[in-house]
């Protein structure tokens, strides 16, 4: 219960921050409206990148040898962090989100309007959805504590990177600093699962890679048909 309620006071005070943050960001970002078009997240190579490189480490370390990588480091957590028990990344992997729609009850307006992005979100939530399920179902890894075939690919990675990704498409325009914050976050429940014991490094890097490519999927694939579209620009980049 006590970590709930600082995770609540956490959210709480990373909305405050940005909403203040707003009145700077002001000066050198402004909003422009458009009855029929918004810039679109469109699709390049580069943004593959990063999403291919966590699934492609994630596959190197996955193979079960003994003095592997994955072995290394669960053998690591449980010299030092045997008696180590949290529950508060059930709820982290959906702090993005909740800073998302946050931010804009605020009155700190998101690049994508509420009709789209909530659209955007939910196709990137039923294809993370999808492949972790499949994933699951197919490999049937055993967790590192022995308590159910399902451990890869982590599908409380995928959903804090699914999430952080689309915090950060909506807001790095305005606040350079939000894909760290975003990521961060992501990366925090990542770290969170392997200190519990539930999930292999391999599990983790795969599940990361698979939220952020899902998320990326549903924007470069988003034909935005509901409502007023808001772009946010940068005057400097025309």
């Amino acid at each position: 219960m006590k970590r709930s309620r600082a995770l609540l006071l956490l959210l709480f005070l990373f909305t405050f921050f940005a909403a203040n943050a707003q009145q700077v960001a002001d000066t050198a970002v402004y909003t422009k409206y458009a009855t029929d078009t918004i810039a679109p997240l469109r699709f390049s190579y580069h943004q593959l990148y990063v999403p291919g490189g966590l699934v492609a480490a994630g596959l190197a370390t996955f193979w079960n040898k003994k003095e592997g990588v994955k072995n290394e480091l669960v053998e690591l957590r449980d010299n030092h962090f045997s008696s180590f028990r949290t529950h508060i990344d059930n709820y982290l992997q959906f702090s993005p989100f909740l800073i998302a729609y946050g931010l804009d009850a605020a009155g700190v307006k998101s690049k994508t309007d509420f009709m789209n992005r909530s659209a955007i979100m939910f196709k990137g939530e039923v294809m993370m959805l999808g492949i972790v399920y499949i994933l699951k179902n197919s490999v049937k890894e055993l967790r590192p504590d022995g308590s159910a075939y399902n451990s890869f690919p982590s599908g409380h990675t995928a959903q804090a990177f699914a999430a952080a990704t689309l915090l950060s498409e909506e807001y790095k325009d305005r606040f350079k600093w939000m894909p760290y914050a975003a990521y961060g976050l992501a990366s925090g429940v990542g770290v969170l699962r392997m200190a519990n014991n539930k999930h292999y490094i391999c599990d983790i890097l795969v599940g990361a890679g698979i939220g952020v490519l899902s998320m990326k999927v549903a924007y470069w694939t988003h034909h935005y048909k509901w409502g007023r579209k808001k772009i946010v620009f940068n005057p400097a980049d025309y």
